[in-house]
């Protein structure tokens, strides 16, 4: 069969994904991208029926009964991942008075809109880490209401008291009473038990992922953006209790001590990871513990601290402080060979922008090809999935094209123009 222009045949290629013909598409890519083992390869056909992908074959191929796709001038890989998001709210002068005015529904509906920027960025799953509204969104994609990326969603974050995701951080003595003070339901805890409560409540909530607070935080309305925040012990507590449910942990944390307490407790990943350094390091390689950077909420907010308003004033020198540094802690960590995956924290920046990390990432050092496996395959193996992360058969169809060749030029992920998520084409020029 002829390839078309994918221009001049969108139309034919949604009737076609969404159709029960078995013959499915042929994506004919000048270039791929090889997860796995991070390298650049020429010409391939990818294979698609139904939701998954069929062959992977060399060169470009016609394929009986199955509708090319031109990208011949394209460089194809599997769907990006990011492991940090929340699509539940986006920074803006107003987000503090926000949570007093507005309901979930507002967040939902602001939500829908958000998933669909990530997933037309090119980015077809994700971990949302923190938004009690997720579970629904991800449930309303998974049924086909909505479109967006495929989602792990942690739920409610889970926090100490004073903590960088206790709610009631900032109420006056007035409405601290009106709320009450919230535990482990609310995913506030101050012991062991009561970790262990949290875990099983976000179990009990449909949470696919835990997310802990170990340490302070920048947004939060409280002084410190490092202080350690949980015990070792209530951290094993989360974490153990987490594993009977096949969760994987992942900590927020800022300060090195609060690090350090999250490795020893078995996470699996620490997020930001500011004050890192070279005992951190070592500590990180030998437990096997994931980083991921966010080094574009780190740029966001420290260019958002010189704006007057924009932040509490409680709020501006620690975004001013800390974001400043984690491109940094990014470089000092890549040439130490801590395990890097990638994560942006969406929300906190703009979403849609997901794929500006890429840039952050190479220009801290880290060659396009492992910025480019931090967002596949490395970021698979956080989730724990060997559905998504590869071009490889048997896998889910999630491919994403761009054009041009980001080993020579990592902005072009920014403009990514091709996006089929389980094998249904969502996106072409």
């Amino acid at each position: 069969m002829k390839a078309l222009p994918l221009a001049s045949a969108a139309a034919l290629f949604v009737l076609a994904a969404n159709s029960a013909s078995a013959a499915g598409f042929a994506l004919q890519c000048g270039k791929t991208f090889d997860s796995a083992s991070a390298r650049l390869l020429g010409a391939k056909t990818i294979v698609v029926e139904g939701n998954r992908i069929k062959a992977v074959l060399d060169g470009k191929t016609e394929v009986d009964g199955a509708q090319s796709v031109d990208l011949s001038g394209h460089t194809c890989s599997a769907g990006f991942i990011d492991l940090h998001v929340h699509l539940s709210n986006q920074s803006n002068p107003n987000s503090y008075s926000e949570g007093f005015r507005l309901n979930p529904e507002h967040y939902a509906f602001r939500s829908v809109g958000f998933a669909d920027k990530t997933l037309k960025a090119g980015f077809t799953s994700v971990r949302d880490l923190g938004g009690e509204i997720i579970p629904a969104l991800r449930d309303s994609i998974n049924q086909g209401l909505v479109p967006g990326p495929r989602i792990w969603a942690a739920g409610k974050s889970i926090a100490t008291t004073g903590g960088h995701a206790d709610p009631t951080n900032g109420l006056n003595h007035f409405l601290s009473d009106a709320v009450g003070h919230p535990g482990p339901e609310d995913g506030v805890v101050n012991s062991p038990e009561q970790a262990r409560q949290a875990v099983r409540q976000r179990y009990k909530e449909g949470s696919d992922v835990i997310k802990i607070t170990a340490t302070g935080g920048v947004l939060s309305y409280a002084k410190s953006g490092d202080a350690p925040q949980f015990t070792v012990e209530e951290i094993k507590s989360v974490v153990d209790t987490a594993r009977d449910y096949g969760y994987k942990v992942a900590a927020h944390a800022h300060g090195k001590e609060g690090m350090k307490r999250a490795i020893l407790g078995g996470v699996d990943s620490i997020e930001h990871g500011t004050y890192m350094d070279d005992e951190i390091f070592a500590l990180m390689k030998k437990q096997g513990t994931w980083y991921v950077p966010t080094v574009s909420a780190g740029k966001f907010v420290a260019e958002k601290a010189k704006i007057d308003g924009f932040y509490p004033e409680v709020v501006r020198p620690k975004a001013a402080r800390i974001g400043a540094l984690i491109q940094d802690t990014l470089s000092r960590a890549y040439k130490a060979g801590v395990p890097i995956a990638f994560g942006t924290d969406a929300g906190v920046g703009y979403h849609g922008d997901n794929a500006r990390e890429f840039f952050f990432m190479v220009e801290a050092g880290m060659p396009a090809t492992a910025a480019l496996q931090a967002a596949t395959y490395n970021a698979a193996r956080v989730l724990g999935s060997t559905d998504v992360g590869q071009l490889k058969a048997g896998l889910l169809a999630d491919v994403v094209a761009m054009p041009g060749d980001p080993t020579a030029d990592i902005t072009v992920t920014e403009r990514v123009d091709f996006v089929m998520k389980d094998g249904v084409i969502v996106k072409q020029p």
